[in-house]
């Protein structure tokens, strides 16, 4: 089952630990492209993630984010650096030697960088909390990838229907056509010439209808079409492979658009290569 690239991930929970909740984002990208937005006291743990990322996202711009709050953070929990206000105040006596009227405002020193801190946590249970939490997002993450999948395949599948009803109605208008054709180049030819060579007139009639013949076009048509539906059975990654596909198909329905000489082909040419884009469109959003 093919699997949507775009999509969006979120869980939270809580416990004596404190608070947490993980945002995972993936966008569109050729390449596996992956940003962690964690506290530093999580940072060890970033490469064993970004590991399980990649070997089952294989491409996106990921982003991942996680919000942690420890239950022992608050007003009450701040701890005074001692030793760095020991040396703040030693520092300000001795200034005060030369400024006799000076006095120490407490509040100055408190706003000293790393004078006031948190109290160190011990990080083992939030860390084992914050790695099954991930785990809990990463799998929602991934069921929403496959049901915004399924859709796109159905979607595609849709597409390709509608594409070889068109390929069908141009490959029997195709005899057709090639009679009128021969006909029109007989009756200008007799209007030029009063007698005409009956061979050299077979041959350019012979030449013109390879010029305008799409049998090869609308081969390749149904046969892309058909790996095309091959391909969305796959399993694992196979964004690039219909990526590649969709060219071809656009390729053939430029070629058959140019070869046209019947303004009613023009027009199936046209509304391929509109199905077309509109599966190419979302295609690259298919991992």
């Amino acid at each position: 089952m093919i699997q949507s690239m775009t999509t969006f991930a979120r869980c939270s929970d809580q416990g004596d630990w404190g608070t947490a909740s993980w945002e995972i984002r993936v966008v569109n990208h050729r390449y596996f492209d992956c940003v962690f937005k964690i506290p530093e006291i999580f940072r060890p743990l970033e490469s064993s993630l970004r590991l399980q990322l990649q070997q089952q996202l294989h491409r996106g711009r990921v982003d991942c984010s996680l919000r942690f709050n420890s239950s022992e953070q608050g007003e009450e929990s701040f701890v005074l650096n001692t030793p760095l206000v020991r040396k703040l105040v030693d520092v300000v006596t001795e200034i005060k030697g030369y400024l006799p009227m000076s006095t120490i405002d407490p509040m100055k020193i408190l706003s000293w960088p790393r004078v006031l801190q948190n109290p160190e946590v011990d990080l083992t249970l939030a860390q084992e909390m914050v790695l099954n939490l991930f785990g809990k997002t990463f799998a929602e993450l991934i069921s929403t990838r496959e049901r915004e999948g399924a859709v796109l395949d159905k979607l595609l599948k849709e597409k390709l229907r509608e594409m070889l009803v068109i390929v069908g109605k141009v490959k029997n208008k195709m005899p057709q056509i090639l009679i009128n054709q021969r006909q029109k180049v007989v009756k200008r030819l007799e209007e030029v010439v009063a007698s005409l060579d009956q061979s050299r007139l077979e041959q350019e009639i012979v030449y013109f209808a390879q010029k305008i013949d799409v049998t090869e076009e609308i081969d390749r048509l149904e046969a892309h079409s058909n790996e095309v539906l091959r391909v969305l059975s796959d399993k694992g990654a196979v964004g690039k492979r219909l990526d590649f596909l969709m060219q071809e198909l656009n390729r053939e329905a430029n070629t058959l658009a140019s070869k046209s000489v019947d303004i009613e082909i023009t027009q199936l040419a046209v509304e391929l290569k509109v199905l077309i884009e509109q599966m190419r469109e979302q295609v690259q959003n298919i991992v």
